[in-house]
């Protein structure tokens, strides 16, 4: 049976390995827990969003060894977190390992933990010319997919990278993003896009990118803070794009949102993104799903930077209630 066959057959047929992710999702958000730490910020219940936490928030802790990924869904309910998005990189090899996912899933669940989403890197490049080398990298996707259809999430993050030719790239982005989302549509798992660097962080390009796209589980992932177009060798920024026009131009296609965060100045505001005019966007655009802290600072530890981040973004979500 082909692979795309037995995911549509999976999500169809309700058989045991697509039942236990959705009632892992199921029981989480009938057991949402809100920690002690953030009760003197009050409930996130009276905000227009929900709060999740990035993964990659604590990934100088994971790369270092100092928890494990399976420690995450405990660590995002101790910090007051309803969700949890994972970053591939961190279970690499687990993809179809049904035992390790089957743990993934009892962990969130006794966290009262919503399995989000899974960003994907390193599987391929969706906007090469190369139509052989896409094809590979579309493929590659296909079990991320599936794992995210048993954890319970509802989408999956993918890069548009490999593009050197600004129309060129467009048309092979839509071209693997409509192969992959139609393969995706039977299990009921989003394709989403970040502003990730190169031409996925020029807003401009990107919604050209999704003008052309009608599939209805395609979209967006915009990111407060990745509007660096080109970095140098050191990662010093040699062109960004404006981040509030390209919130602008990727929130109509929003299928979730990130909340990147450096530094913090002595009242609790991000020092360089405006996050009250950033979350009037948001729910402008009528979004009202989970807005996932994504702390990269380097100045002050990762769980002080996750936790300033989550006060800010209720402080903010209080105001424009």
């Amino acid at each position: 049976m082909k692979r795309r066959d037995f995911i549509i057959k999976t999500s169809k047929s309700g058989i045991v390995l697509s039942a236990l992710g959705w009632y892992a999702c199921k029981d989480s958000k009938e057991k949402k827990v809100v920690a002690d730490e953030v009760s003197d910020t009050g409930a996130t219940n009276e905000l227009f969003f929900k709060i999740s936490l990035a993964q990659w928030s604590l990934h100088r802790a994971l790369q270092k060894g100092e928890m494990k990924n399976l420690d995450f869904a405990s660590k995002a309910s101790a910090m007051g977190f309803e969700g949890v998005e994972y970053v591939n990189s961190f279970f690499k090899d687990k993809a179809k390992d049904m035992a390790y996912l089957k743990e993934m899933n009892a962990r969130a669940n006794a966290e009262g933990q919503q399995n989000v989403l899974i960003m994907i890197d390193g599987e391929g490049s969706l906007a090469d010319a190369d139509a052989s080398k896409r094809l590979k990298a579309i493929e590659n996707h296909y079990k991320w997919v599936e794992a995210a259809h048993f954890l319970g999430c509802h989408a999956i993050r993918v890069n548009l990278a490999g593009g050197i030719n600004y129309e060129n790239a467009i048309k092979s982005g839509v071209d693997s993003l409509i192969k992959l989302s139609e393969f995706a549509k039977g299990s009921n798992i989003n394709i989403l896009v970040e502003n990730h660097g190169g031409f996925s962080s020029n807003g401009e390009w990107m919604h050209k990118v999704f003008s052309q796209i009608e599939n209805e589980n395609c979209g967006t992932l915009p990111d407060f803070g990745n509007f660096c177009i080109e970095k140098d060798k050191d990662r010093n920024c040699l062109e960004a794009y404006d981040r509030y026009k390209g919130m602008k131009e990727l929130l109509p296609f929003a299928k979730a949102v990130s909340a990147k965060s450096y530094a913090f100045d002595a009242d609790g505001n991000e020092t360089t993104i405006d996050y009250k005019r950033v979350m009037q966007m948001v729910k402008d655009s009528g979004y009202k799903g989970f807005v996932g802290v994504e702390f990269e600072g380097k100045t002050i530890p990762e769980e002080e930077g996750i936790r300033a981040t989550r006060d800010l973004l209720i402080k903010v979500g209080k105001e424009l209630t």
